[in-house]
């Protein structure tokens, strides 16, 4: 198998949710981590790059969503979900929600009609650990974490 066949990269039945996924994981962990080092320093100007990392995270969930989708319709031919697969995926639309609450939130802030802060904190760190859970299944389903 040649790494450099961009034949076999682009039509492989998963390669391209493989690839997707790390985006709006990496956007999402950064923005987290961003704005919990912005509350706990007080640094108000953080605000802007933490809602254009949500922004891009949010945006991102959608290519993997649909490409995770495509990769369960082509590999298991559409069967009934169970197991991984099925905690996987509730987690994928579990975390992919949460992305979007934390943008949601971040924009509320931006216009001055700001959630509790414990609120939105609270919603980040529970969606840093759903997509940090969500990501682990999937590295079982990819073959990474065997």
């Amino acid at each position: 198998m040649n790494p450099f066949d961009w034949k076999s990269m682009v039509l492989a039945k998963h390669a391209q949710h493989v690839v997707l996924i790390h985006f709006p994981i990496a956007l999402y962990l950064v923005a987290v981590g961003l704005d919990l080092l912005a509350h706990w320093f007080n640094k108000r100007g953080a605000e802007q790059v933490v809602y254009g990392n949500l922004t891009l995270a949010a945006l991102f969930t959608i290519p993997a969503l649909i490409t995770g989708v495509t990769a369960w319709q082509w590999q298991l031919a559409g069967q009934r979900l169970k197991g991984i697969v099925l905690y996987h995926l509730v987690g994928a639309v579990a975390s992919s929600a949460l992305i979007w609450l934390s943008w949601w939130l971040h924009g509320r802030l931006r216009r001055g009609t700001a959630p509790p802060v414990g609120l939105r904190l609270a919603v980040e760190l529970l969606g840093a650990l759903v997509v940090v859970v969500t990501g682990h299944l999937g590295g079982f389903l990819s073959g990474v974490n065997s």
